[in-house]
């Protein structure tokens, strides 16, 4: 996030207004925030005008990782709050004029109050944005209608794992849940996010067979272990064979909860929740080792 123009071009007036030698002007730097590096990025800032050192110092700033947002910050509050004249050189040289420093600082002031309340306004209307889009905008009943016309083959086999991924969002959704849609990242498909419990969950869903689940399973696994903290959530409508599950949970780190068609229906049936039936498998996976469960009964679906 790049510091504003028009507030660093307000800043710029104020510091040429209310310091006349380059040395208070470096040592304003100093005061707010500016490292011994930054400092000796000006060279010799005696061989430089004085608006050249505030020029230079605001580039160099500005071309650093963090943009130099905490000493613009820094700087940005102390002339605003600025009420020090020097007097020797407001009044004794007359180098610097008290009235154009004052309205320097009240026009900064006006651009900080302008900024501020641009910045409230943009933050509510993303807010009731993001608000708007976490609202479930089907009922259960719906979807458990569009789920069992799935199974019934009323969309084609391509188009299956869309559909499944826009039902497992509105089930998130209506369990109260923050839902991710899909996205791409590093070149990786990730089917959404759900957090549940203060914890992120990348979803991968899947409408194939048990053997063929088996691949995808292992390139889910890769795409957690990529990330901070990586959790999942594979999602396979017709079932994990034995074999992949346990290879996931032998002498590993589990970080995937399987949840299968059967899982699903329970939720579509009103027989619990989605966040209960998470919890049920999150629980079996935390205290047992066990990722794939019968979400109701909480009995082991290996074989």
């Amino acid at each position: 996030m790049s510091f504003p123009s028009d507030i660093k071009s307000g800043m710029r007036d104020c510091i040429l207004k209310i310091f006349w030698p380059k040395d208070h002007i470096v040592q304003f730097f100093v005061d707010n925030g500016c490292t011994n590096s930054d400092i000796r990025a000006l060279g010799d800032h005696k061989e430089l005008a004085r608006y050249k050192i505030v020029d230079c110092m605001f580039d160099h700033l500005a071309a650093k990782p963090d943009g130099g947002l905490g000493p613009f910050r820094s700087m940005l509050k102390s002339l605003v709050e600025w009420s020090s004249f020097d007097s020797y050189y407001f009044d004794n040289l007359k180098k610097l004029n008290r009235a154009d420093a004052e309205r320097s600082i009240t026009h900064l002031k006006q651009l900080q109050e302008i900024r501020d309340h641009k910045i409230q306004e943009e933050r509510k209307t993303r807010a009731a944005k993001e608000a708007a889009s976490q609202n479930p905008k089907q009922t259960i009943s719906e979807l458990k209608e569009k789920y069992i016309a799935l199974i019934q083959g009323s969309s084609p086999p391509a188009r299956r794992g869309y559909e499944l991924e826009s039902i497992l969002q509105e089930l998130g959704k209506l369990s109260n849940l923050e839902v991710t849609e899909p996205y791409r990242v590093n070149g990786e498909q990730i089917d959404g996010a759900i957090k549940f419990e203060g914890e992120h969950y990348l979803v991968e869903a899947k409408w194939q067979d048990k053997a063929s689940a088996n691949e995808p399973v292992y390139q889910f696994v890769g795409k957690i272990e990529g990330k901070f903290y990586g959790r999942g959530i594979f999602i396979s409508v017709n079932g994990f064979s034995d074999n992949v599950v346990t290879s996931l949970v032998h002498g590993k780190a589990i970080k995937t909860i399987f949840v299968d068609g059967e899982d699903l229906m329970m939720v579509l049936e009103g027989f619990q929740s989605f966040s209960e039936m998470l919890d049920k498998k999150v629980k079996a996976a935390q205290t047992r080792g066990e990722i794939y469960i019968h979400a109701v009964s909480g009995k082991t679906k290996i074989s």
